[in-house]
C-alpha cells in the first residue's frame, strides 16, 4: 500500500465541478463567528458536491483570507449566497419547497443514524452559532431536527466537525 500522489487523485477542474451534478442539499450557516469554521464548511461542501451554501447574519463571506485558509479554494467551486437574517433565508427556502432541518439537540430531534432521506426532495440543513446553536425561531420553522448521538461529557461538537459528519450522511443517502 502506498499513498496516492496528487496527480493520481483525478480531481475535477473548477469547470468540471461546476457542471457536475450536485446533491439536493443547501447548507445554511446562521451567525457563525469563526472564519475558519466557515472555510471548513466550504471545503466539506465541495467534497460532497453540495448544491449551495447560504451564509447568514454575522457569518463572514468570501473573499476573505481567513476563510481561504481552510477553504483552500472551495469558495470558488461551491455556489453561495448571503442573507442578512435567518427569517428571510427560511422564507425564501420555504417558497422553494425545501425541507428544512435544524442540526440541534431538541426534545424531538431524530438521531442522524435513524434518518431516512428521500432522493426526490431537496433539503436545507441549518447549522447555528458556535455558542448559542440554532436560533429557536429557526427550530420552530424547521420540518424537523437532527442530532449526532454523543456519549462524552461535552455533548457538543465544533460546527465544522458536526457539519462534516452530517454532510457525509446526507451525501451517502442522496448521491
Amino acid at each position: 500500500m502506498r499513498k496516492l500522489k496528487t496527480i493520481e487523485l483525478e480531481r475535477k477542474s473548477l469547470d468540471q465541478f461546476k457542471e457536475s451534478p450536485k446533491i439536493p442539499l443547501v447548507v445554511i450557516l446562521d451567525n457563525l463567528r469563526s472564519l475558519h469554521n466557515v472555510g471548513s464548511v466550504f471545503r466539506t461542501a465541495d467534497a460532497f458536491r453540495v448544491k449551495k451554501l447560504i451564509l447568514v447574519g454575522i457569518t463572514a463571506t468570501p473573499p476573505n483570507k481567513e476563510i481561504q485558509k481552510t477553504a483552500l479554494g472551495a469558495t470558488q467551486s461551491v455556489e453561495w449566497e448571503y442573507f442578512k437574517d435567518i427569517q428571510d433565508t427560511i422564507n425564501s427556502l420555504k417558497k422553494e419547497n425545501i425541507c428544512l432541518i435544524s442540526v440541534e439537540q431538541t426534545t424531538n430531534s431524530q438521531t442522524l443514524e435513524s434518518l431516512q432521506l428521500d432522493k426526490e426532495k431537496t433539503y436545507g440543513l441549518i447549522f447555528g452559532n458556535e455558542v448559542s446553536g440554532v436560533n429557536q425561531w429557526a427550530i420552530d420553522q424547521s420540518d424537523f431536527c437532527v442530532e449526532i448521538p454523543q456519549e462524552g461529557t461535552k455533548h457538543s461538537l465544533n460546527v465544522s466537525v458536526c457539519s462534516g459528519i452530517v454532510l457525509w450522511e446526507f451525501y451517502k443517502q442522496l448521491r
